[in-house]
């Protein structure tokens, strides 16, 4: 359990309470696969508005579950927000999309959804 996640802060936020840690881990499979698939069409697309929204979006819940890619997210975020046309972000997408991918796997298997 908890192979490409962790439970640690999300358990805080429960207070105890595994049912609502539970939900939280189906809301992480609803939200977090389409955003990604959002994210990666936008910076595909540079349409680097919608790349920084999505990242936006995208941070608290990568940032609850500990996926250890807050930071490539952030640079996608930036790159979105300030128009960084001479950067390349693919590698940070590539990280961000295998974290998610692999939280997605372990989170559907550890909670039997």
């Amino acid at each position: 359990m908890e192979e490409h996640y962790k439970l640690f802060r999300v358990r805080e936020l429960a207070d105890g309470d595994e049912d609502f840690v539970a939900t939280l881990a189906a809301a992480f499979l609803e939200e977090v696969p389409e955003d990604l698939e959002q994210l990666k069409t936008a910076v595909a697309n540079k349409n680097y508005e919608k790349a920084y929204q999505t990242a936006h979006k995208m941070k608290p819940t990568i940032d609850l579950f500990e996926l250890g890619v807050l930071d490539d997210l952030i640079i996608i975020q930036d790159w979105g927000k300030f128009t960084k046309t001479n950067e390349d972000v693919t590698t940070q997408v590539t990280l961000v999309s295998n974290a998610v991918e692999n939280a997605v796997a372990s989170i559907k298997s550890d909670f039997k959804l």
